[in-house]
């Protein structure tokens, strides 16, 4: 299912030396395809904003070959952002306004980063809700990452996240519990996804909302599900489009916290994450760090080049199969009007009967 470069957004040549098929709208004419169009509401930080992007991309764009990807990134006037962040979106972002009036056929909301457990205080709440509501009324089906579950649930179930004690941060396995559920059929049974939050929604949370669980990790907590209907809204609450690297580069932005002053305690290590190699070079780090800081000498380079080739990804394939299904029911469901002369029997509001 090839993206189109329908604007010089830079992500899509960045994709394109990974191997990513890119088409040019030109080729796109040619193809006798159904288009599909899919908003990507990005929250996340200025460091973040980028490669948040290419990693939601790549997913929907190794998802299916049956159709092509016009994909139309916005964020919210209400995040701050800094001089090189506000001209990347300027130039290559469209807005809320364009977005309502184009119409998508899916959206994709990302998380961002907030500690505290209390989202309605945040400067981006009211917007957010209204991107989502609207979302809710006006496309097929809405994809919520993380902390984009944590509002929906809240303003719209009333199921409000709590603090953790202990940061859910590393690569953690999982297993389906529904597997006749069509997003999750025929995928691997158990499998990985990394998890980076302070916060978390609990099962119990997701039952009492009447919300649809398809995926838990092994100590219950929920990773992926659905609302009632099986497909209007999908929640992620860990972070499958994450990169090989992406643990890695949180890792060592929290070391230049501690090294700069910014955090108390010098930060664990991510979960299940690094080899034993990897996890010694970073204990041997540490040491060196501390004892540099202690006779305020040079803190030593962190050394993540002797570590890069022995990271392992685990979960990609399976990310994509789940992506890969969401895309498939858009395709299928999409123009639902258009094909209700051939869906004598079904619901309309429950297409997959669930």
């Amino acid at each position: 299912m090839p993206l189109v470069a329908h604007n010089q957004l830079p992500t899509f040549s960045k994709l394109q030396q990974e191997g990513v098929r890119v088409l040019t709208p030109g080729l796109a004419n040619q193809q006798d395809i159904r288009e599909l169009h899919i908003g990507l509401l990005n929250m996340m930080p200025d460091a973040a904003l980028e490669a948040t992007e290419r990693q939601f991309l790549r997913l929907i764009g190794e998802s299916n070959p049956i159709a092509q990807f016009f994909v139309h990134p916005f964020t919210l006037d209400a995040l701050p952002r800094g001089a090189g962040a506000r001209e990347h979106i300027d130039r290559h972002y469209d807005s809320f306004e364009q977005i309502k009036q184009q119409g998508l056929d899916a959206l994709i909301i990302t998380g961002a980063n907030v500690i505290g457990a209390d989202l309605s205080g945040e400067v981006f709440w009211d917007s957010l809700i209204e991107v989502a509501d609207w979302s809710h009324e006006n496309v097929t089906s809405t994809l919520c990452s993380c902390l984009a579950t944590h509002a929906v649930l809240n303003f719209r179930y009333g199921q409000k996240r709590e603090k953790q004690l202990r940061k859910k941060w590393g690569v953690y396995r999982h297993h389906v519990v529904d597997p006749k559920h069509p997003l999750v059929a025929d995928i691997n049974s158990v499998f990985d996804v990394p998890h980076s939050r302070w916060n978390a929604v609990y099962s119990d949370q997701f039952e009492a909302a009447g919300l649809k669980v398809l995926v838990t990790a092994d100590d219950g907590s929920v990773h992926l599900a659905t609302s009632p209907d099986g497909f209007r809204s999908v929640f992620f609450q860990g972070h499958p489009e994450y990169d090989t690297v992406s643990l890695l580069k949180e890792y060592k932005r929290d070391v230049n916290l501690y090294i700069a002053g910014e955090l108390e305690h010098y930060p664990p290590m991510p979960d299940d994450y690094f080899s034993q190699f990897s996890a010694a070079v970073f204990r041997e780090y540490q040491y060196r760090v501390d004892k540099s800081r202690s006779k305020n000498e040079a803190i030593p380079d962190f050394p993540e080049h002797l570590v890069l080739e022995r990271l392992k990804n685990t979960w990609q394939d399976t990310a994509s199969a789940v992506v890969g299904r969401w895309v498939g029911l858009i395709y299928q469901y999409t123009n639902v009007d258009r094909l209700k002369p051939f869906m004598d029997g079904v619901d309309i509001d429950n297409p997959l009967g669930l």
